[in-house]
């Protein structure tokens, strides 16, 4: 798999990296097994960027990585995530403190098994501390030898700015695809602009930008799917109507829809590297393609006729899921 430019250190990465929140069982039921042979299969191929956080299964996906890593002795580029934090009122709150994070770190070390990971993101902006004091934190962090890279989840291009201003930001990553194209509003070039990463989680709409429909009736806890509007009737109906012509699409260019939705991607700038999760090979062997998929222009106004921006049907969160999250327009 071709390589894109990770960390400002000019540490390079497969273009195309891993999410690993499947692995805790979000998306369904899982197995170690069935995650390791995965990761396997992603490495022989090429992909070696997995990204994952502390709290994708109170620590599961983390943990099914170090295991897989302390058997095999395999080099990955790992990311993971600290800043959020379980509580017995609303079920999450955020803490951005020097300490919270420092421990969040360290126990995500211990479970990866490893004395320092290649990029860390805070999770959510805790507004009750400053951007630039976390970025004073994060730099600690990395003179200590425990990160080599900074990330932020969800924040805004002002605060990008703000942070950059302190120090290297390496990565952002926020929910980009077609179906939510938000960050075009000015992340995806504040992020060039700082000489960042940007990370699409979610670059395949969170399932329905593949071949398979997701079952709405079969969503349960801890699936976020279930309570975001996009994928509430009548809105999941329209945009299964409207997706429809997308498939139809990659069916004609004789690739998946996956492919074909990674690619586009891929051709939006090169300091993108989306981050589709999967814990199944045959879904990875459809991310893997993409990077040798030959985007043309004419196939990118194709694309742009069946879903031109702003065609989704709902909201990409809940009210409650917005907690946390940066907006900005």
């Amino acid at each position: 798999m071709k390589k894109r430019k990770l960390l400002a250190d000019g540490t390079l990465a497969s273009e195309i990296g891993l999410g690993c929140m499947s692995f805790s069982g979000f998306y369904g039921a899982t197995s170690e097994k069935e995650a390791h042979e995965t990761l396997a299969f992603c490495l022989d191929k090429g992909l070696n960027f997995l990204d994952t956080a502390n709290i994708y299964g109170n620590g599961i996906s983390e943990k099914i990585i170090g295991n897989y890593i302390k058997k095999t002795s395999s080099k990955f580029i790992i990311a993971t995530k600290g800043g959020i934090a379980r509580n017995s009122q609303d079920g999450r709150r955020f803490d951005n403190r020097s300490k919270y994070l420092r421990s969040e770190l360290e126990t995500s070390l211990k479970r990866l098994k490893r004395d320092t990971v290649d990029l860390f993101y805070v999770h959510r902006r805790d507004p009750e501390v400053e951007i630039e004091d976390v970025m004073e934190t994060l730099l600690t962090f990395k003179s200590e030898g425990k990160i080599r890279g900074i990330g932020f989840s969800e924040i805004s291009p002002t605060s990008l700015r703000r942070a950059a201003a302190i120090g290297q930001v390496d990565a952002v990553q926020s929910e980009y695809s077609l179906w939510t194209r938000s960050p075009e509003l000015g992340l995806i070039h504040a992020c060039e602009e700082v000489g960042a990463s940007f990370i699409p989680f979610s670059p395949l709409g969170r399932g329905i930008l593949t071949d398979t429909v997701p079952d709405i009736n079969a969503f349960k806890d801890p699936d976020i799917r279930k309570n975001i509007p996009r994928f509430k009737k009548p809105n999941f109906d329209e945009n299964l109507r409207v997706i429809t012509s997308f498939k139809r699409l990659a069916a004609e260019l004789n690739v998946s829809t996956a492919t074909l939705a990674l690619a586009w991607i891929l051709n939006q700038a090169k300091h993108l590297l989306p981050i589709p999760g999967t814990r199944s090979s045959a879904h990875a062997a459809q991310f893997i393609h993409a990077s040798d998929f030959r985007m043309t222009s004419e196939i990118r106004d194709q694309i742009g006729n069946v879903l031109p921006i702003g065609w989704a049907y709902g909201d990409r969160y809940s009210e409650n899921q917005w907690i946390g999250v940066e907006r900005y327009a």
